[in-house]
């Protein structure tokens, strides 16, 4: 499987709810064109443990997407970069919501 972590601050006049609304129909779109497997939950970072230890970044949330192989992930980008329908309106209501983004991806060893 090959996977992207997001992670971001929400603008300040978003809230939360609001964009796990957006997400949840992005990421349901983006399913049925099969361009993504599927996405954990949303999580709130927790800095105030040890276990924490990275002090350059300071974003408050992050979500994991999975994709079934690169030629996926390859496929869902380029759909993104299309600006088209309904792809276009899903992923604006989400990426409108966010600040301070940054996306890392990772595919499993077998």
């Amino acid at each position: 499987m090959f996977h992207m972590l997001s992670w971001f601050d929400l603008k300040p006049e978003q809230d939360i709810q609001a964009f796990k609304c957006s997400y949840g129909h992005f990421v349901e779109q983006m399913q049925a064109l099969h361009l993504v497997e599927s996405s954990g939950p949303i999580g709130q970072r927790q800095s105030d443990t040890p276990m924490d230890t990275d002090d350059d970044r300071k974003q408050q949330y992050f979500v994991i997407m999975t994709f079934r192989d690169r030629p996926q992930v390859d496929k869902a980008y380029a759909y993104i970069m299309e600006y088209i329908e309904p792809g276009k309106l899903a992923h604006g209501a989400v990426y409108s919501k966010v600040v301070n983004s940054y996306f890392i991806c990772w595919q499993d060893i077998d």
